[in-house]
């Protein structure tokens, strides 16, 4: 059986009764070309069967309209909602994205050598991190590289995030406000800024404010760590009375142990609060409250960004911070003032106005 031949631009072209150049333009994203124009050259590919070859038009443009993205510890719900926006906010300019899973914890350096291979226009790295010196390489090829709910110690990368520091001073000063004074603190990966930052924020306002550093384990963001952790926080004689746990994922690992481990019964015997607002937050059987990270308004944040910085190679380094709030539900006591109701849920608003980062 003879092979049929793929149809070319040239093949549309001639059916449409238009140039070959504005074949290219019907099919590139916010080009110029008249509405009758592109309906012909569309009923043309559509009777050829003709698709546009997207690797050999990156050789004219230089452009391969792919952006790289890393992302590890996909069993915590922030990431794989962050990824399906950041999929249709992408698409919608015009991109596609290409996933890559590096080892959590670990700088990416491996895995992003083998990533630019396929000319990326850019890397958005999210839940991992790079080295100081991929970060100079990516910069003297032109590949501009944006952090994700991340920071670096690399002064040419610019990250987009949440409220990290501020997260952990406004947990600390709620739990404090509820009557707590035994608090416990079960911290991610140790290097990485996410965690780092939101201790910071935790102890740095319990430390200002005359109170004890708090009890520390290690759940490394992974449920069965964070079960471990539990266990030996929980098993103290001192235990605490209230636990930040550095994200919502540990959490619910937390209450499990502490329910149906120790019968602890919560808030009544142990306070809990996480940092995301995932789903599992809002679940009835975890009612969890939670320091939010809102993923649109991120996401928005890092893909405008990142078009600007592949549009203008010039764009300086930012760091955009996205403001949240403190979700307040049914795993931690109340305090007494200080809840208030906004867009359909309570967050705590303390009234005295000195919570920065």
């Amino acid at each position: 059986m003879t092979r049929k031949r793929h149809a070319t631009a040239t093949d549309v072209a001639r059916l449409a009764g238009v140039s070959q150049s504005a074949v290219s333009r019907a099919f590139t994203p916010g080009a110029s070309i008249a509405e009758e124009t592109r309906a012909r050259v569309a009923e043309a590919a559509r009777q050829l069967g003709y698709r546009p070859n997207a690797i050999a038009r990156s050789l004219t443009t230089r452009r391969s309209r792919i952006i790289g993205v890393a992302a590890s510890y996909l069993q915590n719900h922030f990431y794989p909602d962050v990824l399906e926006a950041l999929s249709r906010g992408l698409q919608a300019r015009g991109y596609q994205m290409l996933l890559f899973m590096p080892d959590a914890g670990r700088h990416a350096d491996p895995q992003l050598q083998e990533v630019l291979a396929w000319r990326v226009d850019a890397l958005i790295l999210a839940s991992t991190t790079l080295s100081s010196a991929l970060a100079d390489q990516c910069q003297a090829a032109g590949i501009p590289v944006l952090l994700f709910n991340r920071t670096s110690r690399a002064p040419s990368v610019s990250s987009v995030t949440g409220e990290n520091l501020r997260g952990g001073r406004l947990i600390a000063e709620f739990l404090v406000a509820s009557g707590h004074r035994r608090l416990g603190f079960l911290a991610g990966i140790e290097n990485s800024s996410t965690s780092r930052d939101r201790e910071s924020g935790f102890c740095g306002w319990l430390q200002e404010n005359g109170h004890p550093p708090p009890l520390r384990e290690v759940g490394l963001y992974q449920f069965e760590e964070a079960a471990a952790a539990a266990r030996r926080l929980l098993a103290r004689p001192d235990r605490p009375d209230a636990i930040f746990c550095g994200n919502d994922h540990m959490a619910t690992a937390v209450a499990e142990v502490a329910r149906h481990e120790f019968g602890l019964r919560i808030p009544r015997d142990l306070s809990l609060v996480g940092f995301d607002d995932t789903g599992p937050a809002r679940w009835p059987s975890f009612s969890l409250t939670s320091f939010s990270q809102p993923v649109q308004p991120m996401v928005d944040a890092t893909v405008a960004l990142v078009c600007e910085m592949i549009e203008d190679p010039a764009t300086p380094t930012r760091h955009e911070v996205v403001r949240g709030e403190l979700v307040v539900r049914g795993s931690a006591r109340m305090p007494p003032e200080g809840c208030v109701s906004l867009a359909e849920q309570l967050v705590w608003r303390p009234v005295r106005n000195d919570i920065t980062g």
